[in-house]
């Protein structure tokens, strides 16, 4: 396989993460439920760090959201980013109670003065601050100069930037987010040629489980590609986890990241078992083994068996209401359909 040969970028360290010059590229996800519930927040983290999130962001809207902030640092160790807009002052409120990041926009968090106790604040502990620039919110005088396009995407971000840069602080990553992709890959790639802090991608309000998946493996597939990007977000309408798996196979499907892949083939008038659901319980089985560099095949019949499915790891090959198991192109074992699956994971848990 080829490798991705990243851009470099300044290293930021956020928590226990670093972010940016060579570093694994991470996975956020987002809280969506209320912060200050602590109960249901909780729970929440707890299954974004089982699915392999990196770094977890929730909004922080007002007193009661700082304070929860406190209860999750010292519970958990994934770093946590703060999203607040226009109060600088909730945003000091939450460094003090832990917070290991920001997203803000300097522009429209407060007067001067109060960026700068922001700034000083968060310069004590050298806390990273994205800037954030949505495509759907850009200020009314970079619209009337630019339009809807990049320039005014990255002039945005770059204008942010020199608020922090013009009080000397320079713990920050950036994003220039869009639904439509070609004014995101536009925006990005841009961005990427007039600065050198890391980038958070992301396809914001990419859609539903399935139209947002595409729509962010197309927009973070190409740039990841192109060595753009040290973070990503994929942002769906549905349950925050799923945004952490989709992000997770795009990353393998690169080679960025190692993790259990499955192959499976869509099925013709060949197969005589019921893959489709075969290949949903082999995933789901074989979940403990998320982080391993693993390819399994499940496929439909011998055509597309051990031949085609050779550099897989460990597979099935269906036949009529039985199948082979195989490793490395070799068959291993014939078995009936229902003992398919048990068969597979234990030939899988026994040699790793």
């Amino acid at each position: 396989m080829t490798e991705i040969r990243r851009r470099k970028t300044r290293a930021l360290q956020l928590g226990m993460l670093q972010i940016g010059n060579g570093a694994p590229i991470s996975i956020q996800s987002m809280l969506s439920v209320k912060t200050s519930k602590v109960d249901d927040a909780k729970k929440q983290i707890r299954r974004l760090i089982s699915a392999g999130c990196d770094i977890i962001r929730f909004s922080v809207m007002d007193a009661d959201d700082a304070t929860a902030i406190k209860y999750f640092s010292k519970e958990f160790k994934v770093p946590f980013v703060a999203d607040i807009h226009y109060d600088y002052k909730l945003a000091i409120a939450a460094i003090e109670q832990g917070i290991d990041g920001l997203r803000i926009n300097p522009g429209n968090i407060g007067s001067r003065q109060g960026v700068e106790n922001l700034v000083a604040v968060a310069r004590e502990r050298k806390i990273p601050i994205r800037i954030g620039v949505n495509s759907g919110s850009l200020p009314k005088d970079l619209l009337a100069k630019y339009g809807h396009g990049a320039q005014a995407m990255v002039e945005a971000a770059l204008s942010h930037v020199k608020i922090l840069e013009d009080l000397g602080y320079y713990e920050i990553k950036i994003s220039v987010k869009a639904s439509h992709i070609p004014l995101m890959l536009q925006s990005y790639r841009e961005l990427s040629r007039h600065c050198d802090y890391p980038l958070h991608l992301g396809v914001t309000e990419a859609g539903t489980l399935l139209s947002g998946s595409i729509k962010s493996a197309m927009g973070l597939g190409i740039l990841l590609n192109e060595g753009i990007g040290d973070t990503l977000r994929v942002s769906l309408s549905d349950d925050p986890v799923q945004e952490v798996y989709v992000a997770r196979q795009i990353l393998i499907g690169l080679g960025l990241r190692k993790g259990l892949q499955i192959v499976s083939c869509p099925t013709c008038g060949r197969t005589r078992i019921n893959l489709i659901s075969l290949a949903q319980q082999v995933e789901i089985a074989l979940q403990e083994f998320k982080d391993k560099e693993l390819t399994v095949a499940v496929m439909g019949c011998a055509v597309n068996g051990p031949g085609e499915a050779k550099e897989a790891d460990f597979g099935i090959a269906g036949g009529n209401k039985e199948g082979l198991i195989f490793a490395h192109g070799e068959i291993i074992q014939k078995v009936p359909e229902d003992k398919l699956l048990e068969c597979l994971v234990k030939l899988v848990r026994n040699s790793l």
